[in-house]
């Protein structure tokens, strides 16, 4: 069993057309996947601790699952929360509106989850393994992910990229950034060239 580690997107340092904070909806999309991967390699690593033991397969697929949980999806988290579900909320559609509202209490169980899951990954990386917990913990932090994942991609994204402007979509690639640490407030917004 091959254990690929989640490949790094680099980072882009310019918000040009076609760029991923100039398309924050398809940075979103792109989050998704790199998420999808990273479960995806979660479920291969249990599978492998299952069959081979915590070597150092297993702690170095830990360790990029830790790298991307920890980092990148709180990220991917507040761009949906600060961005995405307020233009929702905003529109008037209830049935949109409770969705973005059980979203956000969702993103709250995954952060509980990822708590559980966390220090259960930690010790595999250092030579610590009880597969009975981290096998349960990871099968509940992956099954909160189905649904949620396919709402926000089918549902959500699709209404919010509607609804807001190309402006407010530059806006948004520029926070989406800023919170990476990049600055692209030289940019113009769209239409102003």
């Amino acid at each position: 069993m091959k254990l690929t580690p989640v490949p790094a997107r680099p980072a882009s340092k310019s918000l040009q057309p076609g760029s991923g904070y100039a398309q924050p909806f398809d940075l979103l999309a792109a989050c998704h996947e790199r998420v999808q991967r990273s479960l995806d390699l979660l479920a291969r690593l249990n599978e492998h601790c299952a069959n081979t033991g915590a070597d150092a397969t297993a702690a170095s697929a830990a360790a990029d699952v830790l790298r991307y949980f920890d980092i990148a999806a709180p990220l991917h988290h507040q761009d949906e929360e600060l961005h995405v579900f307020p233009a929702l909320e905003a529109g008037g559609d209830a049935v949109l509106a409770d969705l973005c509202a059980r979203l956000r209490a969702e993103h709250r169980q995954i952060e509980q989850r990822w708590q559980t899951l966390r220090p259960l990954l930690q010790d595999l990386i250092e030579g610590r393994l009880d597969l009975h917990p981290l096998a349960a913990a990871s099968q509940a932090f992956i099954d909160i992910h189905r649904l949620h994942l396919l709402d926000e991609n089918d549902q959500v994204f699709p209404a919010a990229e509607s609804r807001l402007g190309l402006a407010q979509q530059h806006d948004m690639g520029l926070e989406m950034a800023g919170r990476r640490g990049l600055d692209l407030s030289g940019s113009a917004a769209p239409g102003s060239r």
